[in-house]
């Protein structure tokens, strides 16, 4: 049988406390109180894995964002590596004050590990680490990571996800073609390594300079498009939810509607919200205005991430790239799932607010 939500949680708690026992809590649940949102002076993001890798990538700025290339490579035997996947590496400036948060974990660790390497960031930096959602091409190189760099990292680490769907076992396929295993990320791995969950189905602020946007509201045109599945009926240690559909309850495969997918968000001096959404599986537009709604900034910096729109449909791109231009945003920068579809209608309908990136760049905002 599995346990409700309340018994859940009732549970988690008590292994909680028994973990703070002995010095270190598994998880924490965010408290759901209205949070303040903290202004940065400056924010660089540096693309650690991406889906493509352009040896002769130039600088460009649009509107006040700045993108440079990534660093020369001193060793010609090696390069940096591009896969399916997205891994960032966030860091803010306020006053004296430096904070270093990574979100996302690219699909394979040999990719992130040694991107990582070749870009020279620093991992015993790391203030905070952020999971967008539970799909293996965004946390495949976390274990690894903790693997190698765990004994250099803060010893109380947080790991922030917008909730307990995101360990829930996922598939890919369909049941036409057949499903495939798509894995799960494992929360007792993590508290193996002493790190902390933090299940953040309200916004959240993270290490004193970032936001989440919690649990995200469909409230635009936008929909789920066509993705993964999840089976909600193996037992799997944090994928509880409650939630019960009909096909559930019947032991079925669903849909993927990424219930817990959460978008991570700052807002910079003078400039506005820079709103970082990993794949927007739930919608672009609708995590832009869930950033606005809970910090109460409405003008918008700059959109960046992924926007999961290359399946999209040309009627449908269309419409949702109209939304988006609706918001007016200083700057969108596409990667990973936005696909070049979006792209090509981006520069139709917003020609002097679209910037490129490549695996290894560098983006600067508020300098």
């Amino acid at each position: 049988m599995r346990m409700g939500r309340r018994e859940f949680l009732r549970t988690s708690a008590a292994l909680a406390a028994a973990s703070a026992a002995n010095s270190f809590s598994c998880f924490e649940i965010a408290s759901a109180a209205p949070i303040e949102v903290p202004t940065v002076d400056k924010l660089a993001i540096r693309v650690l894995v991406d889906s493509s890798y352009d040896l002769f990538f130039r600088p460009a700025e649009t509107n006040g964002v700045k993108v440079s290339p990534p660093p020369r490579l001193s060793d010609y035997r090696r390069s940096l590596h591009n896969e399916w996947g997205l891994s960032l590496w966030l860091e803010s400036e306020r006053g004296s004050e430096k904070r270093t948060v990574m979100l996302d974990y690219g699909y394979t660790p040999a990719v992130l590990l040694n991107n990582m390497d070749l870009v020279g960031v620093d991992p015993s930096k790391i203030d905070a680490l952020v999971v967008s959602h539970g799909h293996y091409d965004h946390f495949g190189g976390l274990l690894a990571l903790l693997d190698k760099h765990r004994n250099v990292m803060p010893s109380e680490l947080k790991l922030y996800a917008g909730g307990e769907d995101n360990f829930c076992h996922r598939l890919s396929g369909n049941a036409q073609q057949g499903f495939g295993d798509f894995g799960r990320l494992d929360r007792g791995e993590l508290a193996s390594k002493k790190v902390t969950t933090v299940l953040a189905e309200s916004p959240t602020l993270i290490a004193g300079h970032a936001f989440t946007t919690g649990k995200i509201k469909r409230t635009s045109i936008e929909r789920v498009l066509p993705n993964s599945s999840v089976d909600y009926t193996k037992e799997t240690a944090g994928c509880d939810y409650g939630h019960y559909t009909a096909a559930e309850l019947q032991g079925k495969i669903v849909p993927d509607e990424h219930v817990h997918e959460h978008a991570t968000c700052f807002n910079v001096k003078d400039k506005g919200l820079v709103v970082i959404s990993s794949c927007g599986h739930v919608g672009i537009v609708n995590s832009v205005r869930q950033a606005q709604e809970v910090s109460g900034v409405t003008k918008v910096h700059a959109i960046v991430g992924g926007f999961h729109l290359g399946p999209a449909p040309k009627d449908y791109l269309t419409q949702v790239v109209g939304e988006i231009k609706k918001l007016e945003p200083d700057v969108l920068l596409p990667m990973h799932c936005s696909g070049l579809n979006f792209v090509a209608e981006a520069r139709v309908q917003m020609p002097n607010n679209v910037l490129v990136t490549t695996t290894g760049s560098r983006i600067t905002f508020g300098v």
